[in-house]
């Protein structure tokens, strides 16, 4: 599937991407830092933003997705940073392109599965703009505010409503959900790689550092104090200098 992307700056690529509802703007805030002194390359997974939509929402697809889009870019390597569901893409890329990524940054999600259902409330906000048949941003944010969201997770969202449509494909999220929350371990893999967790979020715990140490024996990992599950949004310059920090070695 050909991914819809933005390429930018010189200098040793790195890949940024995002998660479940979002769009290759999300993580725009570490893209304009670090295309200082690289090339960033941000991506829409399918079924997200102008990338096409598809039934099948699998990690081994979406990985798939994003090594056909290096490949048509002649990338040979890459670093990868990935938050939520962007991050369990970059850990599966690990599986499928190991040689191919020299260093890897997982935002706020660990390489396992989940029970909890977290977006219940969420999908049925979507679902209610859509059988709304609203067509403007105010009135998508009105009928979200009855079903309960937070302002935060409304304004969200809303980057991603354009002229009464959800760019996002809610069908296939809805149905594929249990694989989005889900995973399958993958091989060890050795190479320079961090976990940053926001302090507030329940993504990463202590008890799957078992996991973590299986599949990604080198992983270090950063809290960020006072911080969500959007620890980059919360806290850019603090999420900033760890990345830096990171990559420089």
């Amino acid at each position: 599937m050909k991914l819809n992307y933005r390429l930018q700056g010189n200098g040793q690529t790195i890949v940024l991407i995002h998660g479940l509802f979002g769009s290759l703007d999300n993580l725009g805030v570490l893209a304009r830092d670090l295309q200082q002194d690289y090339q960033t390359l941000q991506i829409d997974l399918r079924n997200h933003g102008l990338s096409p939509h598809s039934d099948e929402m699998s990690y081994q697809f979406m990985a798939e997705d994003v090594l056909a889009l290096l490949d048509e870019l002649n990338l040979q390597q890459v670093i990868l940073i990935g938050h939520s569901m962007g991050g369990k893409v970059a850990m599966k890329l690990t599986e499928i392109a190991s040689e191919r990524i020299s260093q890897l940054v997982v935002i706020d999600i660990a390489p396992v599965a989940y029970q909890e259902n977290h977006h219940d409330d969420v999908f049925a906000a979507l679902n209610a703009v859509t059988h709304s048949a609203a067509t403007q941003r105010t009135e998508a944010a009105e009928i979200m505010r009855t079903q309960g969201l937070h302002e935060g997770v409304i304004q969200f969202l809303l980057k991603s409503f354009h002229q009464g449509e959800w760019r996002f494909n809610v069908p296939v999220l809805q149905q594929r959900y249990a694989d989005i929350i889900g995973w399958h371990e993958v091989p060890t893999w050795t190479h320079p790689m961090i976990f940053i967790r926001g302090e507030l979020s329940p993504y990463i715990q202590d008890s799957y550092r078992s996991a973590i140490a299986r599949q990604f024996p080198s992983a270090r990992a950063y809290v960020v104090a006072g911080s969500g599950h959007w620890v980059h949004a919360e806290k850019p310059q603090h999420v900033i200098r760890i990345v830096r920090k990171f990559l420089q070695g």
